[in-house]
């Protein structure tokens, strides 16, 4: 499919011409996959892509190209498969603010139904870099809660959340871990968040954050790294998330110093 049948539209949400280059030499699927975007918007959240063999014949391409195309789009979030049912038009990604929100708080805002799944909760000795975060001597006991993360009834992350033992020695007599942490923290034991330094990469699932999350190994996952103080500079707590990358975006609000 040569690059002159597209004439890219302009779009500020998305990459200049449609990511195609000025000399227009461009891969087959990758035509496939800029048209399909315009058919997403067309068609709309939850509507079903037409058939393979009805795709192939509209782009002139074989079913292989075509499912390539499918392939990016659904690993982006664009789209999503239903085992047995077919293609359909994914719904717009969840935001969460990169900010002193709680994730409870966060999916409630978009009138998302938050919820959390108990993995563990359990006692450990702290690593070296547990210790040094949290501020504590290597071998204090921390708190370890592993919960995955629910809106709407689905599956979208994992979160393992580690707290001094010995600042928060009464935490899970009064925490349902069910339940928003940072809402026990501030309305049980008086813990006032002041600041967190926060770090985005992206990275594979292991095997069993897949099988926990529900999803595909080879799915991008979106992995914060945050480390939250009070208001006296005191570490609370420290915090891995995993967020499915199909599902998720976050948003910063930036300001001048």
């Amino acid at each position: 499919m040569p690059a002159s049948h597209f004439v890219p539209q302009y779009r500020a949400d998305g990459p200049v011409r449609a990511g195609i280059p000025e000399h227009g030499r461009i891969p087959r699927y990758y035509a496939v996959k800029t048209e399909l975007l315009w058919l997403v918007d067309a068609l709309g959240e939850g509507s079903a892509l037409p058939s393979e063999r009805d795709l192939a014949e509209r782009f002139s391409v074989s079913r292989v190209t075509l499912r390539q195309a499918i392939g990016e789009l659904v690993l982006e979030g664009k789209l999503l498969r239903r085992q047995g049912s077919g293609t359909f038009v994914a719904p717009p990604k969840l935001v969460q603010p990169l900010s002193l929100v709680s994730y409870t708080d966060g999916m409630r805002r978009q009138g998302v139904a938050p919820a959390r799944s108990v993995i563990t909760v359990e006692h450990l000795p702290a690593d070296e870099v547990l210790a040094r975060d949290l501020r504590v001597e290597r071998g204090d006991v921390v708190v370890h809660l592993e919960r995955v993360l629910l809106a709407d009834d689905e599956r979208v992350g994992l979160e393992s959340t580690y707290l001094s033992a010995a600042r928060f020695p009464t935490l899970l007599d009064v925490f349902d871990p069910t339940t928003s942490l940072y809402a026990c923290l501030r309305e049980r034991l008086g813990v006032v968040f002041a600041e967190a330094e926060e770090r985005v990469e992206t990275v594979l699932a292991t095997p069993r954050e897949a099988l926990l999350i529900g999803t595909n190994p080879a799915l991008p996952m979106l992995l914060l790294h945050r480390v939250s103080h009070d208001d006296d500079g005191n570490p609370i707590e420290r915090v891995r998330s995993l967020y499915r990358g199909d599902r998720f975006s976050f948003m910063a609000r930036l300001r001048s110093e």
